[in-house]
């Protein structure tokens, strides 16, 4: 049940507005929000009746606070021992510049010092939330990152504001004759830093975890002896504590002053980096393998470009390895890679493209092909 709090309360009618409310709700014992869209000022009198709310369902919650009265709130204790959120400030992204386009959302410029990331998800605000908290927690292991400062409401989308000045993706950066060695250099330093910071068990969610769902899925339309030796595979992987992004490519890495900042951290997860580069295999190679316009469209260059992108990935990522270790490794990388492509691409069932089709069978090809030479999907 959302009720309205509307003008003032305070000690003048602050009786009167409680029993309204005890009539509005009744016998309902449901969650109670208390929408202050509207209201002006709330003096100690009406914050004893939302108190007294509280203790009587505690599930009570009020949201849209203007500055003036959740500073009040705040001052008083209430946002410690309630959920109390301001109003949402509105933003337009007429005529912005999109600088980036993910699964979750799409990033805009809306002025030199400022973008935002804008979720394609009306129900996002939890997940918003969820990706500040990660963000924040990868800043303070050491990880280069952007760190949202303030979630606003674009029409009926909510989105993360980041205050990065005059920042560039490192997708702007090739498209301006930024050499690709050099740009995916600086991109595998980022990270060797990232899977070199080990968390806690349990800090963040279990890439392994995730992945033998995809070889679970995937079993279900493989041949028998195929599905049962790709679910094996993937349970063998170790239960590593390594920091992974999940989602790492040239547009979620900006650059700001000469330093490099990584962006959209709502898939970050831990595990074994084999996962990490897999995923960076899909997004330049695995993708294109039908589409040959991949790269141009979601990245906005060269298909060359984009093998060059994973040709030096392997490269600095690998440095010192021998070939046959980096062969090996590279070749773990694409089954884990087709394993996931393949389950997506089951997923989207009647809605499929022809390409999606295509793909499909290019991973159940090679899964067929090459799960039976493999020994085990870890370095």
């Amino acid at each position: 049940m959302t009720i309205k709090l509307t003008g003032r309360i305070d000690s003048s009618n602050a009786a009167e507005i409680e029993t309204k409310i005890n009539e509005q709700i009744g016998n309902s014992t449901g969650e109670i929000t208390l929408d202050a869209g509207e209201l002006e000022y709330i003096s100690s009198a009406g914050l004893r009746v939302i108190l007294r709310l509280k203790k009587a369902n505690s599930s009570t919650k009020v949201i849209n606070c203007n500055s003036e009265v959740y500073e009040i709130f705040d001052m008083t204790g209430f946002t410690e021992m309630m959920d109390v959120s301001k109003a949402y400030r509105k933003l337009s992204i007429d005529g912005c510049e999109v600088i980036g386009e993910g699964t979750n959302g799409i990033v805009y410029r809306t002025d030199p010092d400022t973008i935002v990331k804008v979720y394609k998800n009306p129900d996002s605000l939890d997940e918003i939330h969820n990706e500040r908290e990660l963000a924040r927690k990868a800043f303070v292991m050491g990880i280069p990152t952007a760190i949202p400062y303030d979630v606003v409401q674009v029409g009926d989308l909510y989105g993360s504001v980041f205050e990065l000045l005059n920042a560039k993706s490192f997708a702007q950066l090739i498209n301006d004759g930024v050499s690709v060695e050099e740009l995916t250099k600086q991109s595998v330093d980022i990270l060797k830093t990232m899977h070199s910071t080990f968390l806690k068990d349990g800090e963040l969610p279990s890439k392994k975890r995730e992945g033998v769902k995809w070889a679970k899925f995937d079993a279900e339309y493989l041949p028998e002896e195929i599905g049962t030796k790709l679910i094996k595979l993937f349970e063998e992987i170790p239960e590593t504590n390594n920091i992974v992004h999940g989602d790492f490519h040239i547009e979620n890495i900006m650059q700001q002053n000469g330093e490099n900042l990584l962006i959209d951290m709502d898939t970050l997860s831990m595990g074994h980096p084999v996962f990490e580069l897999a995923g960076i295999y899909a997004a330049y190679i695995g993708f294109s393998c039908v589409d040959k316009e991949n790269a141009s469209k979601f990245f906005g260059i060269k298909q060359e470009q984009a093998n060059d992108i994973w040709k030096y990935t392997v490269k600095y990522y690998f440095d010192g390895k021998d070939e046959a270790f980096i062969e090996n490794a590279c070749k773990m990388v694409e089954l884990i890679c087709y394993s996931r492509l393949f389950r997506w691409m089951i997923r989207r069932g009647e809605n499929a493209t022809e390409e999606q089709k295509q793909l499909e069978e290019i991973s159940r090809a090679y899964l067929i092909e090459n799960v039976p030479k493999t020994e085990k999907l870890y370095f």
